[in-house]
């Protein structure tokens, strides 16, 4: 079994789920998100955001392949280019880390160490290029896969809160623990990757 893991662009965003392929949740605010549902094209305003993204900053996500299938992703981003951020009510993120957008293990993947591939390919990503740490929404009343990850499973592989919330916390990881994670915390990521259904992780929170 070959496992190959790669960074997002536009040649390869069509392996994206194909719910996740028009899921612009992250990449716009509320307001210009439904308006692209209701009378544009989110797949083509997605495209948008990668090519931009890609061009003023960099590698924004990475996807795991085997044996040639597409099995999972991730995405990250600075804040500043991730609107849906600033909606928050535990906003701002940090302006030294990189925001952990959303992520996604194909179920008959699951099991399989992919979410340990995706996240260190990230962690070695952003440290390569001088970010210093990683953060994330958490939702400490998730109940069914969505946009937004699981708060308590981001803090069980080791993220710490850093603006607490009764329901979205901002949670941080530091880069410089990142790379040196036990073998229990990679089980851990790879329970919180794997646990979001195909559909669910389309719909916004």
């Amino acid at each position: 079994m070959s496992r190959r893991l790669v960074n997002i662009t536009l040649d390869n965003v069509e392996d994206l789920p194909t719910r996740c392929r028009k899921c612009v949740f992250w990449e716009l605010d509320p307001v210009s998100m439904q308006r692209a549902e209701d009378t544009g094209d989110p797949a083509l305003e997605k495209e948008a955001w990668i090519s931009s993204t890609l061009l003023e900053w960099g590698s924004c996500g990475k996807l795991v392949y085997v044996d040639g299938v597409p099995a999972g992703f991730v995405m990250y981003a600075p804040p500043l280019y991730v609107p849906r951020s600033v909606a928050f009510p535990t906003s701002p993120v940090s302006a030294d880390a990189a925001l952990m957008m959303t992520a996604h293990i194909l179920p008959e993947f699951q099991g399989g160490g992919l979410g340990r591939m995706l996240v260190q390919g990230v962690a070695k990503d952003l440290t390569r290029r001088g970010v210093r740490a990683i953060e994330a929404f958490g939702d400490l009343k998730w109940e069914k896969p969505g946009c937004v990850l699981p708060a308590e499973y981001m803090l069980a592989v080791g993220f710490k809160t850093v603006r607490p919330h009764h329901r979205y916390p901002r949670l941080r990881l530091e880069l410089k623990s990142a790379v040196s994670w036990r073998e229990d915390v990679e089980v851990a990521l790879e329970r919180l990757l794997g646990s979001m259904s195909p559909e669910g992780a389309l719909r916004p929170v």
